[in-house]
């Protein structure tokens, strides 16, 4: 099995480290990330300036392993396009700091560079730790490899990907794994305001997320009771429900 690992937090970050020794106990793994922390880049890709890929030696992670100076839609476009010999038979993205739940897919790295993964129609999973602060990747690198095992095994759903979230808990306070909905996760967004030492003014932004924690079944639920989330997305926006409804309006050009 061949596995292809990226993230948003950078190439040296210690979730994938963890990532990359645990999946390499069951695959051979390539690793292509950015070379510094690209978070919330969301799907964007480098079109104004050239792509440089500079091959790494990673300590305590003895696998082929790529720098790339883009995003993670960059990197994971590069290694499929570019840099990798054969198909990857699964993509995994993270696992990343923080969590991605609810509208935070919109404009995660993390997820985005999954979703790259099943434009090319391979399946991909993205994972997150729900914490910033004192995380240990131990057990979510554990049951990233579980999780590998498993989808290998089934049939992937078509031009989908998984969203992981795990709570940052030991193994045995875990309440169990949920298949979930997006949550409804949105933010105070605060401005800032200040100036520099010439005078102009600029803004620092800032958030308070702000939670639905009664939407049962849904990530942020999952993850607010102790739970992994496990979510489907899929990356065609078209609400379907409401074309009829537009056709009514009988648009003439």
């Amino acid at each position: 099995m061949k596995i292809l690992i990226t993230n948003d937090d950078g190439i040296y970050a210690e979730g994938l480290f963890a990532m990359a020794r645990e999946i390499s106990k069951i695959a051979k793994v390539t690793i292509v990330a950015p070379d510094r922390e690209r978070s919330a880049t969301a799907h964007a890709i480098t079109m104004h300036k050239p792509l440089r890929v500079e091959r790494v030696n990673l300590h305590d992670c003895h696998v082929e392993s790529w720098m790339v100076n883009g995003t993670p839609s960059d990197c994971v476009k590069l290694a499929l396009d570019a840099l990798l010999n054969d198909v990857p038979d699964l993509v995994l993205s993270g696992i990343n700091r923080g969590p991605n739940l609810g509208t935070d897919v919109i404009y995660s790295g993390t997820v985005s560079a999954a979703i790259e993964a099943a434009i090319y129609g391979i399946p991909a999973v993205a994972f997150s730790v729900a914490a910033y602060e004192n995380v240990s990747y131990d057990y979510p690198a554990r049951f990233a490899r579980k999780l590998c095992v498993s989808v290998m095994e089934k049939e992937f759903p078509k031009d989908t990907l998984l969203n992981v979230n795990i709570p940052p808990l030991d193994e045995e306070d875990i309440a169990g794994v949920l298949i979930t909905h997006l949550g409804s996760r949105k933010y105070k967004n605060c401005f800032d305001r200040r100036q520099d030492p010439r005078g102009k003014t600029y803004y620092w932004l800032a958030g308070e997320a702000v939670e639905d924690l009664d939407d049962t079944g849904s990530d942020v639920w999952a993850i607010k009771n102790n739970y992994i989330s496990i979510t489907p997305i899929h990356f065609d926006l078209t609400n379907y429900e409401v074309i009829d409804t537009i056709k009514q309006w009988e648009l003439k050009p």
